[in-house]
């Protein structure tokens, strides 16, 4: 897969991937900030503003004004937030590319942030987060975060909270805008049938007065944990919901494809060691997997499952026994399953890259954290250089007792049992 990276004379950069077999083309707008640069004050600010830049810009200055234009190009559009990033994208047909970079500039460059606007999808907003609240198998992951980054803005839910929501106000957005939304902060991909050179030129003529003078750098994480952790948030259910993990590693990690792979053998695909032991041997579990989170400075480990009530114990021991077990050559990895891993990990990742989205993510997050720009070839290459020692050796690094966290959601009040059982 080819690509071309540019440097506009502002510092922001542009990433065109053509994919000449293909009619549509994605446009993404990545912008190099997310919940972490937060101050508690303003904790989902960047989801918030993310909500509110399809509202309208200059020239299409309204919610409505956006989406006749958007459907007047038989194109969609959506926007995504996590911790260190924040994007916007839509995808068109090829030949109207220049029309998406006409929108997205437009409401990404010069949001027009109307006060009630922005009271009317506060509530939105509010509701989003209570229905998360309401919805175990998706608020596990930010009890799980708050348990192992612990201290840390990359523990608070990336919405926030409904009391940080309910006072944020567009002073705060102008502001935290002056601060991050800067050229040299910014990233564009457009993948599809689209011309390099023209597609260039059509960054230059819409981003290409954006001032570019710095980059703001989150707040380091540094891990204080000695000892095994716990959080229990008591809800009353009929499944417990559960993430097991210990911290990982940054996204320039030499191992991280050894990384992956670890994950892989224990959690992905439905012959992976944990859907094995755990759903299919035992029936603990309707689901159950592994998988790996980067970030700049650090990473997380991290397995979900979502349990019976009544033996979710044996659930938690199974999966320790899995990890510690592996580690330790317990139940040692043959040849032909580190190379199923390796088979699987390729595949999923291909199958992933027919969607121009998925291209645009492969080659943005890269870009934006100044990582070397990897060609999915040259992934498939260095996972199938991977060897056994390397994945034991991630392992050993990874899978240490006193650096076990464990989050749960469940009717459980007595906290005694699970400490024992991570102790």
């Amino acid at each position: 897969m080819n690509y071309k990276l540019t440097t506009l004379e502002n510092g922001l950069r542009v990433v065109v991937v053509p994919l000449p077999s293909l009619e549509s083309a994605t446009l993404t707008v990545w912008v190099g900030v997310g919940s972490r640069y937060e101050e508690p004050k303003i904790s989902g600010l960047s989801h918030f503003l993310e909500h509110m830049v399809f509202k309208g810009g200059k020239k299409y200055s309204s919610a409505k004004e956006v989406s006749e234009k958007i459907d007047t190009m038989g194109a969609e559009n959506n926007a995504g937030t996590a911790h260190e990033w924040t994007n916007f994208y839509i995808k068109a047909r090829a030949g109207l590319i220049g029309e998406a970079f006409d929108v997205l500039s437009d409401v990404v460059l010069r949001p027009i942030l109307k006060t009630e606007d922005i009271n009317r999808e506060r509530g939105v907003i509010l509701e989003e987060i209570a229905m998360e609240e309401d919805t175990p198998v998706e608020k596990i992951g930010d009890v799980f975060g708050e348990l192992i980054f612990s201290g840390s803005s990359l523990g608070v839910n990336i919405a926030g909270s409904p009391q940080t929501v309910s006072h944020i106000h567009k002073s705060d957005f102008v502001r935290y805008r002056n601060t991050h939304y800067d050229a040299k902060n910014i990233v564009i991909t457009v993948a599809g049938g689209v011309d390099v050179i023209k597609t260039v030129k059509l960054a230059e003529k819409y981003f290409g007065t954006l001032s570019g003078t710095k980059r703001e750098n989150a707040e380091q994480f540094i891990s204080k944990q000695t000892a095994p952790r716990l959080k229990v948030e008591y809800k009353k259910s009929e499944q417990a919901h559960l993430i097991l993990g210990f911290l990982g590693h940054p996204r320039g990690y030499e191992l991280r494809y050894a990384e992956s792979i670890l994950a892989t053998l224990l959690g992905r695909g439905m012959s992976s060691r944990l859907f094995t032991e755990v759903r299919e041997k035992r029936g603990l579990a309707y689901a159950v997997g592994s998988s790996v989170a980067r970030y700049v400075d650090t990473g997380a480990f991290a397995t979900y499952a979502g349990v019976d009530l009544k033996r979710i114990d044996e659930a938690i021991k199974v999966i320790l026994d899995q990890m510690y077990g592996l580690k330790n050559t317990k139940y040692p990895v043959s040849k032909k399953e580190l190379n199923k891993a390796k088979e699987y990990l390729k595949g999923r990742m291909a199958l992933a890259l027919e969607d121009t989205n998925a291209v645009n993510d492969f080659f943005g997050q890269r870009v934006l954290f100044d990582q070397a720009i990897e060609t999915p070839e040259q992934v498939f290459k260095k996972v199938d250089k991977v060897s056994l020692s390397e994945v034991l050796e991630v392992a050993k690094d990874l899978f240490v007792p006193e650096k076990l966290n464990l989050a749960i959601i469940g009717p459980y009040k007595d906290k005694t049992r699970f400490e024992k059982l991570i102790r």
